[in-house]
C-alpha cells in the first residue's frame, strides 16, 4: 500500500529511532522485558507502514460490506442501525425470568437472550432425580411448552429477535419456540433470532453433550433443512468460540477452532445434501471480548476475513451473505473477580468497545457481581447502560472499522489470522474438527494453565487479585434461587401429565423413536410433540435409547 521510496525513507526514519531509544531504555528500562499478547504474539515499542507493506488494501482489507469483510459486513455498520443489545439472562421458574425479560424491554435492550438452567442444557426434565439441586440455578427451567409460553406471556415473538443458548437440545427447544409463535398468531416465516446449536465446542470445551457427535450432527443438519424452508430468518447455529475461550484458549486458539468447527458443519451440511448457499447465509458466530484489547478488536477482524475466504476459496459460496461473518460478542465471564466487584464495570467496558470497535452484530455484557452470584437487577441495569454509553455518547459507533489503518491493528489482524490458519491445518491434518476434539482440549488446557501461572507469579496483574488488594466487606443483596424452585417445577410436571392427553403424547414419542432411526428430518415431528404437551426431557429419553450417549475421554 506504500511506494518503495516512502518504505526506504520510513526505514532510515525508523534506525533513527530505535537508536534513540536504545539509548532512552539504557537508562531507563521499559516496564518489561517482553511485550506479547495472549496469543504469544510480539508487540513492537512502534509500528510503522513498514509493518504493514505486505498488505493489499483490496485483496486484504477492502470496503466494509464488501469481500472479505475485514472492515464490517454492512457498508454503513453502525450509522444505520445500532448492534442489537441483548442481555444474557434467565434463572428460576419462567415467571421470573419473564418479569426480568419485561424489565429488560422497558429499559432500552433491543433482543432477548435465554440462559436455562443445566438440567435443560443436558435434556433432564426438572423432576429427574439427576435435576435434583439443579433447577432454575444457573438458568430457567424449561420442562415443557408451557413453560415456554410462560416464558413468553405478553412478549410479542414477531417483534423480538430471540437468542437460545442451548445446544445439545437445541431442536426441541426451537420447536417449543415456534409452537408458542403459533400460539401467540406469529407465522415461523416471521420469527427472528438464533439458537447456539454448536455441539462440538461442547465436547471440547464446555460439556452440555447428550448424544454422540454423528447424531448430534445430524440433529444440527435437520435444523439447517427445516428452518432453510420454514423459518428463513433465523439463525440456525451460533458457533461458539465463548466457551472455549472461557476454557482458558488465546484469542488465535478461539478463533482457529470456533472455524474448525464451522467448517466441520458446512461439511456435515453439504454431506446431508443441502447447497452451499441456502444454508450459509443463517450461519452466525459467538466470540468472547477478553482483556487484550486490541488483540480483541484485531481478531474479530481477522476472523471475518478468514471465514469470508474459507467460504470462497473452500466451498465455493457465490452468495455474498454466504461468506459474512455474523457474530454475537459476550464480555468475558472469566475475567470478572469476587475481589473489589466494581472494578468489573471497567473491565466489561472495555471489553464491549473492543468488540463494538472489531464489528459485532449484537452484545451482552456482563454485570459486576457475576464472579459472586445471579446478577441483580441493578447491576443489569449498569451493564446495559454500559453498552448503551458507548453507542449514543462516546462518537464509538459514528464511522465505520475506526482503528482500520492503524499500522499496530492491521499488523495484529495479520497475525492472528496467520496463528489461527496454522491451527486450522493441523486440525485438517487431524481429520477435521470431530476427530481433533482431543487435540483441541489439549491445547486450550495448556494456555489456560500458563495464563493461570502468569496471574500466580504476578507476570499478569489482576486488580483487586494480585495486585491493589484491600479490606472488603462481605457483598450484600446478591441474588438467590429460591431453593423452592426445583418442588414447584415438580408439582407443575404432575399437573401438567395429569391433564394432558396421555395417550397422544405416546403415540408421538413412538414416532419420535421410529424416525430417528431413518434419516427422516425431526423438527416437523418435535413440533407436533411439543404442541400436545410432550416434554424435554421425554423426547431426548427417547433420543438417547436410540442414538445412545456420549462418553467424554479424560484428556490431560
Amino acid at each position: 500500500m506504500f511506494d518503495k521510496d516512502s518504505l526506504e525513507k520510513i526505514k532510515e526514519q525508523k534506525q533513527k529511532y530505535q537508536q534513540k531509544l536504545e539509548t532512552l531504555t539504557a537508562k531507563r528500562p521499559e516496564r518489561q522485558e517482553k511485550f506479547v499478547t495472549d496469543s504469544e504474539i510480539d508487540i513492537n515499542t512502534l509500528y510503522t507502514p513498514e509493518d504493514i507493506d505486505h498488505l493489499d488494501y483490496e485483496k486484504d482489507l477492502g470496503f466494509p460490506g464488501d469481500y472479505p469483510y475485514t472492515r464490517g459486513v454492512q457498508p454503513n455498520m453502525y450509522r444505520g442501525r445500532l448492534w442489537t443489545m441483548r442481555q444474557y439472562a434467565g434463572f428460576g421458574t419462567a415467571e421470573e425470568t419473564n418479569k426480568r425479560f419485561r424489565y429488560l424491554l422497558e429499559q432500552g435492550q433491543t433482543g432477548l437472550s435465554v440462559a436455562f438452567d443445566l438440567p435443560t442444557q443436558i435434556g433432564y426434565d426438572s423432576d429427574h432425580q439427576l435435576a435434583m439441586g439443579e433447577v432454575g440455578k444457573v438458568g430457567v427451567a424449561i420442562d415443557s411448552l408451557l413453560d415456554m409460553e410462560t416464558l413468553f406471556d405478553q412478549i410479542p415473538l414477531d417483534k423480538v429477535s430471540t437468542s437460545m443458548t442451548i445446544n445439545s437440545p437445541a431442536a426441541i427447544l426451537l420447536a417449543m419456540y415456534i409452537a408458542v409463535a403459533e400460539k401467540q398468531g406469529v407465522k415461523q416465516e416471521q420469527l427472528k433470532g438464533t439458537i447456539q446449536n454448536d455441539i462440538l465446542k461442547e465436547y471440547v470445551a464446555r460439556g452440555t453433550y447428550i448424544f454422540p457427535p454423528e447424531h448430534s450432527m445430524r440433529l444440527i443438519t435437520d435444523i439447517f433443512a427445516y428452518c432453510a424452508k420454514n423459518v428463513p430468518s433465523w439463525n440456525t447455529i451460533s458457533i461458539s468460540g465463548y466457551h472455549i475461550r472461557e476454557a482458558g484458549s488465546t484469542a488465535a486458539q478461539e478463533v482457529a477452532f470456533t472455524l474448525a468447527d464451522g467448517i466441520a458443519y458446512v461439511e456435515a451440511a453439504i454431506d446431508a445434501g443441502l447447497d452451499v448457499d441456502e444454508f450459509a447465509p443463517r450461519l452466525s458466530f459467538f466470540f468472547n471480548a477478553h482483556l487484550n484489547f486490541f488483540e480483541e478488536v484485531a481478531k474479530f477482524r481477522a476472523a471475518r476475513r478468514l471465514w469470508a475466504r474459507i467460504m470462497k476459496e473452500r466451498f465455493g459460496a457465490k452468495k455474498p451473505k454466504s461468506m459474512m461473518l455474523r457474530f454475537h460478542t459476550q464480555t468475558a465471564g472469566c475475567t470478572l473477580t469476587a475481589q473489589q466487584p466494581d472494578v468489573n464495570i471497567m473491565r466489561v467496558a472495555f471489553q464491549a468497545l473492543s468488540a463494538v470497535l472489531g464489528g459485532t452484530q449484537s452484545l451482552h455484557t456482563n454485570s459486576r457481581d457475576e464472579a459472586l452470584a445471579l446478577p441483580s437487577d441493578s447491576s443489569v441495569l449498569i451493564a446495559l447502560r454500559t453498552q448503551q454509553v458507548i453507542g449514543y455518547e462516546i462518537g464509538a459507533a459514528d464511522t465505520v472499522d475506526p482503528l482500520g489503518g492503524s499500522y499496530f491493528v492491521e499488523s495484529l489482524t495479520d497475525a492472528v489470522e496467520q496463528k489461527a490458519l496454522e491451527y486450522i491445518k493441523k486440525i485438517d491434518d487431524l481429520g477435521g474438527a470431530p476427530k481433533a476434539i482431543e487435540f483441541m482440549q489439549k491445547e486450550i488446557h495448556t494456555s489456560a494453565y500458563k495464563y493461570q501461572q502468569e496471574i500466580e507469579s504476578g507476570k499478569k496483574i489482576v486488580i483487586g487479585v494480585n495486585k491493589f488488594q484491600m479490606q472488603e466487606e462481605r457483598p450484600k443483596d446478591l441474588l438467590k434461587v429460591d431453593p423452592e424452585v426445583g418442588k414447584r417445577q415438580e408439582a407443575k410436571l404432575a399437573r401438567l401429565r395429569a391433564e394432558r392427553d396421555n395417550e397422544k403424547v405416546q403415540k408421538m414419542l413412538q414416532e419420535i423413536e421410529r424416525a430417528a432411526g431413518t434419516n427422516e428430518n425431526l423438527l416437523p415431528y418435535f413440533v407436533e410433540a411439543v404442541k400436545n404437551y410432550a416434554t424435554l426431557g421425554e423426547i431426548c429419553g427417547v433420543l438417547r435409547n436410540v442414538f445412545g450417549e456420549y462418553q467424554q475421554q479424560i484428556v490431560f
